[in-house]
């Protein structure tokens, strides 16, 4: 019952801030809902010796929850399926090598470049930290966040072909960031980890390539069952199973549970929809699907604002956590332009306009927070979480923000689509 009570006041506090910030902020959902929590936990914080009872439930209520395993573990698969099911194959495939190439290469470049810098910014500020732990660090904040771009992305007027480019990109990337992250935090915990180029892309291949292949089964098997019934409920019903029990399947077989909701998602979105469904059951699905994104990228949001509250000592680390954003963009600044200088993209064009998009709009959202929530406290953990914070608060508020209008010429959308 404890858990019903978290959730069901998640679910209070994220109807009174969507009607606040639909009756007066008017900003886009997940970020009007984002900005009111953070001013709440401000409110909190600063009142917390004349309220000091409302202080401890807030801190009560954020504490019981594993944010880390709540996300990665269940709010993930239902956010990255529900974006996944409205996503176009054949666009996709039109951009199938950049979503390769930045959903990997890129991820790798990001991961070594905001090592090195922030292991050089973190001395200069005289944090003693170690550099492996530096490129835990990278690991975590490299990869793009699914949830915070499809969830942006949406209402920022972006070109169909850059959207499909930064969405698919960031629907994919979590596998390489997840096998890159775990193998480096394995080292800088001091286990004995094989690092050879083969052990790590057999790790790879079984996280990845296994997760997709369990993911398109799924979907598969799901399309052929909605096209052999013509009842909305049913439908919904096997998309669920598909989400919660795909994910049993790929976690016990520990392969890569994001991937396989992905590839579940491409498929029943662009075989079940298209060619099993009624016109009836289809609008049922999208509609429910639709309101489920809503709902979780409403509580992820809050959770994320609220955090707030129980970081310890976070204005401690505004200098380097200030530092740390212009590193991330910085680094993700090259693991976009390297590629499109080293890799012949046919079709694909990539001038500075492009990149730029591209850079401002690689979001870091709740994945990065709760990869830095799984680290080990000895090994800098309020260090890194401070860091991760600023960074996520300032990619979702600014960059989320100003995406669209970096496209929102003619010029500029010419440029991009060409």
């Amino acid at each position: 019952m404890e858990l019903y009570y978290s959730f069901s006041a998640l679910i209070v506090l994220c109807a009174i801030f969507s009607y606040l910030n639909a009756r007066f902020l008017k900003l886009p959902a997940t970020i009007g809902i984002m900005v009111i929590a953070l001013l709440v936990s401000l409110g909190l914080i600063a009142t917390e010796n004349i309220f000091p009872h409302t202080f401890d439930r807030f801190s009560r209520l954020l504490s019981g929850f594993d944010f880390s395993d709540i996300l990665m573990g269940a709010m993930l698969n239902f956010l990255l399926f529900a974006g996944a099911i409205h996503i176009n194959m054949s666009d996709l495939r039109e951009q199938r090598i950049p979503v390769v190439v930045f959903s990997t290469v890129s991820v790798i470049i990001s991961t070594f470049v905001v090592g090195i810098l922030s292991y050089y910014a973190l001395q200069m500020l005289h944090f003693n930290i170690p550099f492996i732990q530096c490129l835990v660090f990278g690991a975590l904040i490299s990869p793009t966040d699914p949830i915070a771009v499809l969830g942006i992305l949406k209402q920022a007027g972006v070109p169909k072909s850059l959207e499909t480019k930064v969405a698919g990109e960031s629907l994919f990337n979590d596998g390489v960031a997840v096998v890159v992250f775990v193998t480096l935090l394995q080292v800088a915990q001091g286990k004995d980890v094989d690092l050879s180029f083969g052990s790590i892309s057999m790790l790879l291949a079984k996280e990845a390539i296994g997760g997709l292949a369990i993911g398109l089964l799924l979907g598969f098997i799901g399309s052929v069952m909605m096209k052999k019934v013509d009842n909305y409920k049913v439908d919904v019903l096997i998309t669920l199973a598909i989400v919660m029990g795909g994910y049993l399947i790929v976690h016990s077989l520990h392969m890569s549970g994001p991937l396989a909701m992905v590839a579940a998602g491409l498929v029943v979105g662009n075989l079940g929809r298209t060619r099993a469904m009624s016109a009836v059951s289809k609008d049922y699905l999208d509609k429910f699907w639709e309101l489920v994104d809503e709902i979780m990228n409403a509580i992820l949001f809050l959770i994320i604002g609220l955090e707030l509250i129980i970081i310890p000592d976070l204005g401690l680390y505004w200098k380097v956590g200030l530092l740390s954003i212009a590193i991330v963009l910085f680094a993700r600044l090259l693991s976009i332009w390297i590629p499109t200088k080293l890799i012949p993209f046919r079709n694909n064009k990539f001038d500075r306009k492009t990149i730029t998009i591209l850079v401002w709009g690689g979001l870091r959202g709740g994945v990065s927070i709760a990869l830095a929530l799984s680290i080990d406290d000895y090994l800098n953990k309020n260090v890194f979480l401070a860091i991760t914070y600023f960074i996520v608060l300032f990619s979702i508020i600014v960059q989320g923000l100003t995406v669209g209008r970096l496209t929102s010429t003619k010029e500029l959308r010419r440029s991009v689509d060409a």
